[in-house]
């Protein structure tokens, strides 16, 4: 018996009358048409199974039904993966649908098989580099990045985003992005590597104020680079590079106070969110086996989906703690407020991510936690009389103002950093 003998000549017939016909089929007809075809004509129906496919688990009927989507994406993915290595968008297609299938178990807390797929993506990038179907042998790779930060493989994460961002440059004619740089940065330092992160914040920073030169980027977009800037820098003992940093971000401070934005920018919050929670990684839990932690240096979309859950879901349970960590202050101020400033800053960071994960309006929910930040500062502050405790009131004064430079409020934004910048020194 040969081929043609297994082939439902009816069933070919009816599906190619189907897809012939004046008006789209619904998309579960299409998909069990595409099915029929692509067993007798792979090379032509096998691609458009895959798209219907992906199409297929992000219809409407199913956004509640995970299992159902996740099923489907399993296998647009297996389909993807049948697609003719002659085929220009093999690797194009193969990537979709992998980066579909990986979302689906990493939110259904499946992150081994998750990440087996992410690193299948990354090598179907290879491959489709090498047989020139894509710009770079880098393609698909950047979610195996954000998994090697999140499981705390931090020199893994720094050597791939380096190869990302020398990539991105070779191809972009040197014109790296700020999120590939602030990745690879983050990991850099993560992995120890403090002075090798200062050199790639340096790039950052060095790209901004080109940007700005000619009315490219948000003057309140360098200024939080310089803020973070100078956050490295003293962390790194580089006190005097660190406040050169700080006066040139108060000179744009200024120039916000005194006439805004040189032009109108649309929403540029995920700028200040990434970099105010990096500013806060050292306070969270470490990413151990078995209890992964956010990539931070990344922004929260290109986060897991479990991670980003976790992250989010953990809000009251850190609201309980503070609470907790008040009435203990108290009773007890000198024993317990050093550590109620703390655990209100994690608040404070976490709170403001979740809300422009939300919402983009931010000033009116958020400014009564970071005036609540800054009066504990202080409150440690007039009690400790320290360094240490004027740099703590000098950190949630500039929290406090960049926020502030986010929600457009630039007067007290100045007035806030102008206090942090005598205090810091």
């Amino acid at each position: 018996m040969d081929l043609t003998d297994k082939i439902d000549h009816d069933a070919v017939l009816r599906a190619r009358t189907l897809l012939l016909g004046s008006s789209r089929p619904a998309l579960d007809q299409e998909v069990e048409a595409y099915r029929v075809l692509s067993s007798v004509s792979p090379l032509t129906y096998v691609p458009k199974l895959t798209e219907a496919l992906l199409s297929y688990g992000y219809a409407p009927e199913i956004r509640d039904r995970p299992e159902i989507r996740l099923a489907r994406h399993a296998e647009a993915a297996a389909t993807a993966r049948r697609i003719d290595a002659g085929d220009p968008r093999r690797t194009e297609l193969l990537v979709r649908a992998l980066s579909a299938y990986q979302h689906g178990l990493y939110a259904a807390g499946r992150r081994t098989e998750g990440f087996a797929v992410r690193e299948e993506m990354a090598a179907a990038g290879e491959w489709g580099f090498a047989h020139g179907q894509v710009p770079s042998p880098l393609y698909g790779s950047g979610p195996l990045a954000t998994a090697l930060a999140e499981n705390g493989d931090h020199q893994e994460a720094a050597e791939l985003c380096g190869k990302l961002v020398r990539a991105a440059g070779s191809e972009d004619q040197g014109q790296v992005s700020f999120w590939s740089l602030l990745s690879w940065a983050a990991e850099l330092d993560a992995a120890g590597h403090r002075e090798a992160a200062l050199s790639a914040f340096a790039e950052i920073v060095d790209a901004g104020r080109a940007e700005l030169a000619e009315d490219g980027t948000a003057l309140a977009i360098v200024t939080w680079q310089l803020v973070h800037q100078a956050g490295m820098l003293d962390r790194a003992g580089h006190h005097t590079e660190a406040r050169g940093a700080r006066q040139e971000a108060l000179a744009l401070l200024t120039e916000l106070d005194s006439t805004g934005e040189r032009k109108s920018w649309s929403n540029i919050l995920t700028w200040w969110t990434t970099l105010y929670a990096l500013s806060g990684r050292t306070a969270e839990p470490l990413p151990v086996q078995g209890a992964p932690a956010p990539a931070f240096g990344f922004t929260f979309l290109d986060w897991s989906p479990d991670i980003k859950r976790a992250y989010f879901d953990s809000l009251p349970r850190l609201e309980a703690e503070v609470a907790d960590q008040n009435e203990a202050t108290e009773t007890a101020p000198h024993e317990h407020l050093p550590a109620l400033v703390a655990l209100h800053r994690r608040l404070t960071i976490r709170t403001a991510v979740h809300r422009e994960n939300r919402n983009y309006r931010i000033l009116k929910p958020l400014r009564p936690i970071f005036n609540e930040n800054v009066a504990l500062a202080r409150r440690y502050a007039d009690m400790a009389e320290t360094a240490e405790s004027q740099g703590v009131l000098g950190q949630a004064l500039t929290d406090r103002s960049m926020f502030l430079v986010a929600a457009k409020q630039y007067g007290e934004a100045y007035d806030d950093y102008r206090e942090a910048f005598d205090l810091l020194g």
